[in-house]
C-alpha cells in the first residue's frame, strides 16, 4: 500500500484491513514514500517521520508491516521501481497486489506505461464516498506487458464510508482543532510530541 502517509490515519488502516480479508492477503505492507514524482508540492512532514508515523500505525498486528525501500532509494521514487524491489524482497513468484483509492489508481494509469505497472503487480481500488468506478475501467490498457488481459488486474475493493483525509488532520493540527481519533493513538502522541504541520 502506497502513499505519503503524511500522516497516516485510521481511513488508511481500515483499507489494509480490509484489502487484507477481501483478497486474503497473508500481509499488508505500507509503503511510505520518499519523493514522489507526481505530487505537485512535496510532503509537508519529513520522509522519517512520515515512516514512524506508518510503524508506529501498525504496531501490534503482525499483518501489516512497513517498508523503508522508497525512503532509502536515492532520487526521485517511482511505482515500477518499488514493485520490482518488492518482488526481490518477496521472491519473483510472489503475488503482489497495489492498494491505493480508486482516485490514485485512475490517475497512475494514465502515467507511462501502465501496461508495465499492470506486469509487476495486480491493483486494488479502494472505494472513496461519491467516486464512481467506472472511470477506472476506460484507463485500463486492453493488455499488460506481458500480455495478459489487463482488466482482469484492477479489482474495485467496497470499503467504509470514512471521509477522512491526510489533508484535513494537517489543517485540523495547523488550526489547532481536535485530530486526536482520526489517526491512532501513537500517531497522535507522535505529531504533537514532534509539532508536525504546525506552523512555525
Amino acid at each position: 500500500m502506497g502513499g505519503t502517509f503524511d500522516p497516516i490515519h485510521i481511513g488508511h488502516l481500515v483499507i489494509a484491513e480490509e484489502a487484507r480479508a477481501q483478497f486474503e492477503l497473508e500481509t499488508v505492507v505500507f509503503v511510505p514514500s520518499a519523493r514522489p514524482p507526481h505530487k505537485v508540492t512535496m510532503p509537508h512532514a519529513p520522509a522519517l517521520d512520515r515512516l514512524r508515523m506508518a510503524e508506529l500505525a501498525v504496531e501490534g498486528n503482525r499483518a501489516l508491516n512497513v517498508s523503508e525501500l522508497e525512503v532509502k532509494r536515492e532520487g526521485i521514487s517511482y511505482t515500477i521501481d518499488t514493485l520490482r524491489d518488492l518482488h526481490g524482497v518477496y521472491g519473483s513468484g510472489a503475488e503482489l497486489f497495489f492498494i491505493r483509492g480508486a482516485d490514485a489508481i485512475l490517475e497512475m494509469l494514465t502515467w507511462k506505461d501502465p501496461e508495465k505497472l499492470l506486469a509487476e503487480s495486480k491493483f486494488i481500488a479502494a472505494t472513496r464516498p461519491g467516486y464512481a468506478l467506472e472511470e477506472i475501467a476506460g484507463a485500463i490498457p486492453e493488455f499488460n506487458s506481458a500480455g495478459q488481459k489487463a482488466r482482469n488486474l484492477v479489482f474495485s475493493m467496497e470499503i467504509p464510508a470514512l471521509a477522512i483525509s491526510s489533508t484535513d488532520i494537517r489543517e485540523r493540527v495547523c488550526e489547532g482543532r481536535p485530530f486526536r481519533y482520526l489517526v491512532p493513538d501513537t500517531v497522535w502522541g507522535y505529531i504533537i510530541d514532534k509539532r508536525l504541520y504546525v506552523q512555525r
